[in-house]
């Protein structure tokens, strides 16, 4: 494998990663907003965003991609692959995130939140500064296990002509016929990725749980 295809691989690295840093940002806006409506109290909100949830956890990721990608274009929303895309992961990311950090919000103990109420504190000032500070905390370990899932998860973009690093790995692999090479190569990035995160969120998982004990 020569050096212009090296480089072609790296291209399709960067927008790996910028599809899954847009993906995480906007889920994360997107969850959080699900997580604490599906906390509010409300019988009818937290009807409506645990379907909503169930909807995107209960079916596969491709599938909603392609839900993005080609249902919109028969109403006559033809719109690129990478907004399908990067559409497509956000939903998906914000039902998973949603979900993590309404356990999370949930898992604060009770009566931090009655001696803010003790205090007076309103709804807003009770969750800025007493329960998402503590749901943040417990909640860290399994919001970057699903940052890695989402890395992995986004060859699926491939599917729908977004060219990403499995979609560049393949266009390489036909053009050179070495697929046993360029996908070790691929596998390697995808792993320098995903390792030191996985890494990173064991070790707080263990630390919390000894800080726990």
């Amino acid at each position: 494998m020569g050096k212009g295809e090296f480089l072609f691989l790296l291209q399709g690295l960067k927008w790996t990663v910028v599809l899954a840093i847009v993906s995480f940002l906007c889920g994360t806006a997107t969850g959080l907003a699900i997580a604490l409506l599906r906390t509010s109290g409300y019988p009818a909100v937290e009807r409506t965003t645990a379907g909503y949830i169930a909807l995107f956890q209960g079916t596969p990721l491709l599938m909603q991609l392609f839900v993005v990608y080609y249902a919109l274009a028969l109403y006559g929303l033809k719109i690129d692959a990478w907004i399908a895309v990067a559409i497509g992961f956000t939903l998906h990311a914000s039902a998973y995130l949603g979900e993590i950090w309404r356990g999370s919000i949930e898992a604060v103990p009770r009566g931090q939140v009655e001696a803010a109420k003790a205090l007076s504190l309103n709804y807003f000032w009770r969750t800025k500064d007493v329960v998402l500070p503590q749901a943040f905390r417990i909640s860290l370990p399994a919001t970057i296990g699903f940052l890695v899932q989402l890395i992995k998860g986004t060859s699926l973009a491939a599917f729908v002509g977004f060219t990403e690093l499995t979609r560049a790995g393949t266009m390489v692999s036909n053009q050179i016929f070495k697929p046993l090479l360029v996908f070790g190569i691929v596998g390697l990035m995808y792993f320098a990725l995903c390792w030191p995160l996985s890494f990173f969120g064991s070790r707080l998982e263990s630390k919390f749980a000894a800080a726990t004990r």
